[in-house]
């Protein structure tokens, strides 16, 4: 497997504040990885980094084996994104909004792809609705039609399935996982759901205090810790992130 992302001594620095300390880890082409940690850890600095939000204060991060300060556009455009926490317009339809991130993506078959996404994200009956008028739900399966428009090799998914009931999210993530499996595609996952987070990932990097204090596969980190769950892992690094 081909490197996708290599992230190398990199550091975030706000007036006094350290959000990001000299953090490095590389993933792979088809891989999966969970980026866990307590709040304030680092984990939406780092996300934001990766999409060029923000620039590292220190450090290197390439990104398709190109440096993403130099390489910005051309890096982005095989890249997506997709929150629970920012949703798309709601004034818009689900085709409008579609229509008008396939614009700003560059995808040239673009009413093809929209009518393709709303179907398969089970949106078709909505597609003149208000976006506002749609349940939470429905609004993420728009976010991740979005986020599939220009068929990414990276997609950064931040607490994708946080608003959802369990049977909506166990749908949404075998979408996420079969889509991606499709294109070959890398993901890096944030969620505090760590039975999602063990069942979609292959390998999970834990922060605290802006530090990388584990990064191996889930059942290596059972192991390492002596828990029996990703959850009681969590749990210590979140309570005594100085030992870790």
């Amino acid at each position: 497997m081909s490197q996708v992302v290599k992230v190398q001594q990199v550091t975030k620095i706000y007036g006094k504040t350290t959000a990001v300390d000299r953090i490095s880890f590389e993933m792979r082409e088809g891989e999966v990885v969970g980026l866990l940690g307590p709040n304030g850890a680092g984990k939406s600095t780092t996300i934001h980094m990766l999409l060029s939000l923000l620039e590292p204060t220190k450090g290197i991060i390439e990104i398709f084996g190109k440096d993403l300060r130099t390489h910005r556009e051309e890096i982005l455009q095989h890249m997506n994104f997709a929150t629970s926490y920012s949703m798309l317009p709601h004034n818009l339809t689900p085709y409008e909004n579609l229509k008008v991130f396939a614009l700003l993506y560059g995808v040239k078959n673009w009413k093809e792809k929209a009518n393709s996404l709303l179907e398969e994200f089970n949106l078709g009956a909505f597609r003149n609705a208000r976006t506002g008028a749609l349940s939470s739900g429905e609004q993420m399966r728009l976010v991740l039609a979005k986020a599939f428009l220009n068929d990414p090799k990276l997609l950064l998914l931040d607490e994708p399935t946080s608003s959802l009931d369990p049977a909506v999210a166990r749908d949404l993530r075998r979408k996420i996982y079969y889509k991606m499996e499709e294109l070959n595609g890398t993901i890096l996952w944030t969620s505090h759901n760590m039975r999602e987070i063990e069942a979609m990932c292959d390998r999970i990097i834990f922060l605290a205090h802006g530090k990388i204090v584990a990064d191996d596969t889930p059942e290596n980190l059972k192991i390492a810790y002596q828990k029996d769950d990703l959850e009681e892992i969590f749990i210590t690094i979140a309570e005594q992130p100085s030992r870790v």
